[in-house]
């Protein structure tokens, strides 16, 4: 990192995450079930009755764990994406790419089925195939090597319709009991999280911890791409292995990301335009801060969904849906009157 960049971002990113940590605390000490901030400090010193350790360590610190890490991946991915196809609008959801790797991971479980193998490395393992094919069907709509924005956008609406589809068939086939399952995934939800063994936790932080890493390994190169590829190339950058690496990188961990919570949306595209008002256009400092802002915005999210219609529960997709809706069509249109 240059000077300036490094003086930059230590600020930056600590103060994220003390935003992030602020937003982890709320989460664990909000709930319609009555443990509270109070509970923490017994849970802490082995004092807390079973029925508070229980609220705390198996419903509600797994949730906040899988809704971090999830922020953090598709956070990640939007800001690579934006980056690699040099289009504000991007995000891995708009492109449909989520939705791809949500097909790719139910039809997984279809065939295979919740064995341990299949949740652990399995499930996100085939959502990663399904997020890579659905790159191929986005690169052939490029044409002399550049992608109209308005198509790439028209595209991914037309495959995230038909993944809906297939996916809401795979789920509620011969059961049409699972709908309301079904519905959640497809919207996206971290209502699963209490049920998942912690392997499976630990297999998507080191999913999301590897393909975080790639990319930032070639973020700097990320900042020679905003001047195009051709740009790039002659300054050094193999253009086509930095745009494959970086696209691969961020399919894994929005792999990760959607393969156990279904279709979160507008994360990777809210945040890394908010995050760039802060730290920056550097690739190298965005990368990470995106990432942190992305994980503490996807808690409070989340907070909210399990608590604003307490005892019940939304998904925590209609949350982001009403937050990035607005955000892209302001986006969009601005894009347009610049056009």
């Amino acid at each position: 990192m240059t000077s300036p960049v490094l003086k930059r971002s230590v600020p930056v990113l600590a103060g994220l995450v003390v935003v992030l940590v602020a937003c982890a605390w709320l989460s664990l000490g909000v709930g319609p079930s009555g443990a509270t901030w109070s509970d923490v400090p017994d849970l802490l010193g082995g004092t807390a009755d079973p029925t508070t350790r229980d609220i705390l360590l198996r419903v509600r610190l797994p949730r906040l764990i899988l809704a971090a890490l999830v922020g953090a991946a598709l956070s990640g991915a939007g800001v690579v994406f934006q980056a690699v196809l040099r289009n504000p609008l991007a995000d891995p959801y708009i492109l449909g790419v989520s939705g791809g790797a949500a097909l790719g991971a139910v039809l997984f479980t279809s065939v295979v089925g919740n064995a341990a193998l299949g949740s652990a490395l399995g499930r996100p393992g085939a959502a990663f195939g399904g997020a890579l094919a659905t790159l191929f069907l986005l690169s052939l709509a490029r044409v002399r090597g550049h992608t109209e924005p308005t198509v790439l956008l028209l595209v991914g609406v037309v495959l995230n319709a038909f993944y809906s589809a297939v996916i809401l068939f795979l789920l509620t086939a011969g059961d049409a009991s699972r709908f309301r399952g079904a519905l959640f995934y497809l919207v996206g939800s971290m209502a699963s999280a209490s049920s998942l063994p912690w392997s499976v936790l630990v297999s998507i932080a080191a999913f999301v911890a590897v393909g975080l890493g790639l990319l930032l390994i070639v973020s700097h190169r990320l900042n020679l791409l905003a001047f195009g590829e051709e740009v790039a190339g002659h300054l050094g950058v193999d253009s086509e292995k930095t745009v494959w690496g970086a696209v691969a990188g961020a399919s894994l961990i929005t792999a990760a990301a959607v393969a156990f919570t279904g279709l979160v949306g507008f994360v990777g595209l809210i945040v890394p335009h908010l995050v760039r008002t802060l730290a920056g256009p550097d690739h190298r400092l965005l990368l990470p801060a995106s990432a942190l802002g992305g994980a503490s915005f996807l808690v409070l999210a989340d907070t909210v969904a399990r608590t604003v219609v307490a005892p019940g529960e939304m998904p925590v997709g209609v949350v982001t849906a009403l937050v990035g809706g607005p955000f892209f069509l302001f986006l969009f249109l601005k894009h347009l009157r610049e056009r």
